[in-house]
Parts: C-alpha cells; sequence; structure tokens
C-alpha cells in the first residue's frame, strides 16, 4: 500500500525538522504543497509507470497555512483514503511564548503577519485557521522539545502501524508547562517525591533505584492502579470511535521520577493490548 504523510500546523512549530527527519527515514518529501494539488500527488501515487519508484510508495508533504484553498484538505484526506492510499497527518503546536521566542531569535518574519498586527496576533490568527486540521490526526506539541527530540519522536510515529488506535504514554513536568497534545492528564503530584533523597535526585523514573523506592509506596501502587482500571474501562470507546492515537500525559513537579516510572508501567501493561508509544519530555 502507497504510505502518504501530511504534516501541517503553526508556522515555528518545527515542520521543516519534521519533513528533514522523514527524508532521512527514506520518504520521498515536498515542501509547501498547496492542498488542491493532492489530488494530482495521489493520482502519481497510483501510477504504476512511476518515475520517482521506489521512493514514490513513500510519501511526506509539508502544508502551511498560506495553502491555496486549505480549507479543503479533510476532503482530499478522505477521499485519498478511499483510493487504498495510506494516509496519516501529522499536526504540530507550540504554545505562544516558545513560537514568539523561536521568531525572535531567528528574525523571520511570520507568513500571516499585517502591518497592523503584533506577532503574538498573527500566531492566534493562524491557530484559528488550523484548528480543524487539529483534529484530523496526531497532534505534537513541540514547546518544550529540542530538535533532535522532535526528530526522534516523528521516526517513532511514522514506523507505527496506523491501522487502529495507537495509545501514546508521556511523562512532563507541571513547572514547565501541560503538553497541548494530551487527551487526559493525570496529575500525582501529590505522590512521594524521590527527588527528596539525596542518593535518588540524579537519577531518573528509568533507574532500578527510583523503581524500588516507588514500588514500596502504597500510595503510588494504587494510583498506579486506579490509572490502569480508568484506561481499560474507557479505551474500547475510544477505539470504537476510530481514533487513531489517544495520548495520556503523565505529569509530576519535574517530570524526571514520578511520572517517567508511571508512564513505564503503564506502557509495559498496555502494550500487551494496545499499539504503543512512549515520550519523556523533560528527560535529556
Amino acid at each position: 500500500m502507497k504510505q502518504l504523510i501530511i504534516i501541517t500546523g503553526l508556522s515555528g512549530s518545527g515542520k521543516s525538522i519534521a519533513l528533514n527527519a522523514l527524508e532521512d527515514s527514506g520518504y520521498y518529501c515536498i515542501d509547501n504543497l498547496p492542498a488542491t494539488i493532492l489530488p494530482q500527488i495521489a493520482e502519481h501515487l497510483q501510477s504504476e509507470n512511476n518515475f520517482y519508484a521506489p521512493n514514490y510508495d513513500r510519501v511526506a508533504i509539508s502544508i502551511d497555512s498560506r495553502s491555496a484553498a486549505i480549507e479543503t484538505l479533510p476532503v482530499h484526506i478522505e477521499q485519498l483514503k478511499l483510493q487504498n492510499i495510506s494516509t496519516q497527518l501529522l499536526f504540530l503546536t507550540s504554545d505562544v511564548e516558545t513560537l514568539v521566542k523561536r521568531f525572535s531569535e531567528t528574525r523571520r518574519k511570520h507568513p500571516l503577519s499585517q502591518n497592523n498586527m503584533t506577532l503574538a496576533e498573527s500566531i492566534a490568527v493562524e491557530r484559528e485557521l488550523l484548528s480543524s486540521l487539529a483534529k484530523l490526526g496526531h497532534v505534537i506539541d513541540t514547546s518544550h522539545i529540542n530538535a533532535n527530540k522532535l526528530r526522534s519522536w516523528i521516526k517513532d510515529v511514522v514506523s507505527c502501524d496506523n491501522s487502529g488506535l495507537t495509545l501514546l504514554f508521556t511523562s512532563f513536568g507541571f513547572k514547565h508547562g501541560i503538553p497541548r497534545d494530551a487527551d487526559f492528564v493525570f496529575d500525582i503530584r501529590c505522590l512521594p517525591n524521590p527527588h527528596y533523597d539525596a542518593k535518588l535526585r540524579d537519577l531518573s523514573g528509568l533507574d532500578t533505584e527510583v523503581h524500588l523506592f516507588l514500588e514500596g509506596q502504597t500510595n503510588v501502587q494504587e494510583m498506579l492502579n486506579d490509572i490502569k482500571q480508568y484506561l481499560d474501562k474507557w479505551l474500547p470507546c475510544f477505539i470504537a470511535d476510530n481514533r487513531s492515537y489517544l495520548t495520556v500525559a503523565i505529569g509530576c513537579t519535574g517530570g524526571q521520577h514520578r511520572s517517567v516510572y508511571f508512564v513505564a508501567q503503564l506502557s509495559q501493561y498496555f502494550m500487551t493490548q494496545q499499539k504503543v508509544l512512549t515520550r519523556h519530555r523533560e528527560l535529556k
């Protein structure tokens, strides 16, 4: 089956980085394609006499807010799927503070900016313009991650079978903000914190010593079981709703110990019954 990845989202959120990551993974990449040309791309993908074969078996396209008739993108995506082309949309977003900082550092002009608009206002206009597209695929919040981590996440997402639902667990620290791409957020800051143990402070929730500490806390195990039971109960509803991704964010204070441990445990538990991806936003 032919595979098409569509990358869209806010300017400054990392679309170019994502497209380069896919090119490194063997995709034929097209940057800033008008949405109106998607039908022609689909026709070319279906062609047996393809000059670019075999690379055209996997194609990645970047479409931004300046694209002609971008509001027609949902219709084109449905048509592509009907033509037996595996189509996946990745929507990149970020908080306004991070986007303003990125534009200031690069001294680039926002593509929707006008003389009477501030940068923050241009970002708000673009977010509203693209809001309906975020519902069509997998949302990735790039606010607090560097380019290398984004490349890794992109490769993980596209390497996963996109038929059916993929359960994505992400750990984070509340002091760095809540992930914008989360469907569920569980706050576990009330649990005992390994940070206050000098021997554990510089470790992470992936280390055995931290595991042993948290496994010995009754309320930690009770909350972990409660989250497992909640997801066990409601996952079938999301699967029946034909969701492609369900992102569960687990947050502690700094995103180093408790949330990382929970994500590791939840991933191990659910991977026997579901496709699972894991992310640790604050870990280097």
